[in-house]
């Protein structure tokens, strides 16, 4: 970590993972229906505040739910739909979320994370995209992993003392609020 605060501009991208930073982790389970989607306390008006700050949000998450058939690819695109109405209408965006679906056994095309695929994804539908000028931000070790494969700044976003390697850590979206200065 080279200070407390990065740097940023408007040419910058936000990598967001879901459960967990989002969205309330579901232990021993997964968010299977729209109805089972609950906020992360804050992180509505947190987005609305990173939207003013990043040219690009995008939100990439592991959902093997659907690949253990305990959902469909259209109950997931109901969730992401209903979550990103929801955060427009708080001021805030997400230009498109990405899901890695497949179970891991499955996953030939490294889209689950730690596996980079997703941020390839994203690179090749906003070729803008300039991973020394982007932040992942997770709350998990396959997050930093992945976000460290591309050169991206990493940010660990849980409450926990873990030993995962990350340049920052924040307890909520809301602490970004202190993380960015521009």
């Amino acid at each position: 970590m080279i200070s407390d605060k990065l740097e940023i501009d408007k040419t910058w991208t936000l990598f967001l993972d879901r459960d967990g930073v989002i969205n309330t982790l579901q232990h021993n389970d997964y968010v299977k229906t729209w109805e089972n989607f609950e906020w992360i306390p804050g992180v509505k008006p947190s987005l609305a505040y990173l939207a003013s700050l990043f040219k690009h949000i995008i939100v990439i998450t592991n959902q093997q739910g659907v690949g253990k058939q305990l959902m469909t690819e259209q109950d997931l695109e109901i969730i992401h739909t209903n979550m990103v109405n929801e955060i427009t209408k708080a001021g805030g965006r997400i230009d498109h979320v990405f899901a890695a679906t497949a179970l891991l056994a499955n996953d030939v095309e490294q889209m689950r994370k730690p596996g980079t695929k997703m941020l390839e994804l994203a690179k090749e539908k906003f070729p803008t995209i300039n991973f020394a000028k982007s932040v992942v931000i997770g709350d998990s070790e396959s997050d930093m992993i992945m976000g460290q494969k591309m050169g991206t700044w990493t940010v660990l976003c849980n409450n926990k003392n873990e030993d995962i390697q990350a340049d920052f850590r924040i307890n909520s979206l809301m602490d970004c609020i202190h993380l960015f200065k521009f």
